[in-house]
């Protein structure tokens, strides 16, 4: 079936296969929330084990309360990430990786080390594109 038929097919039919970059596949929603900033960053720290939300936030740098909730349960929502509330007083909720998001966050940890790797390159590039 080419890509067209299955834009423009029911997105919900979950046997038709995933196309990212056909219009209506279901798979782009998922990837812009694996892709965003902060949604990269939440899984790629998770790589290092459990956190709480609050340890959570500390570790990634800038993102605000209400981001990072909203971050995790779109994660949560795709299957990337687990939440588990623990029966404390007061409850204590701590968020892990699934086995997908394991997956996920392994790619997206490799692709920011070549970025963080090749930034000498990049500053470069950024300077000659300003230059000219």
């Amino acid at each position: 079936m080419s890509s067209q038929r299955i834009a423009s097919a029911d997105a919900d039919d979950p046997t038709l296969e995933a196309d990212v970059f056909a219009r209506n596949c279901t798979s782009r929603p998922v990837l812009q929330n694996v892709a965003s900033r902060w949604g990269t960053l939440a899984l790629v720290a998770l790589r290092e084990g459990p956190y709480r939300f609050s340890a959570l936030r500390r570790r990634v740098d800038g993102v605000s309360e209400r981001m990072l909730s909203q971050t995790l349960q779109a994660l949560e929502r795709d299957g990337m990430v687990h939440r588990e509330v623990q029966e404390t007083i007061p409850p204590r909720v701590e968020y892990t990786l699934t086995d997908l998001g394991a997956e996920v966050a392994d790619r997206l940890e490799a692709l920011i080390r070549v970025l963080e790797t090749n930034m000498p390159k990049v500053r470069e590039a950024q300077a000659a594109y300003h230059r000219d």
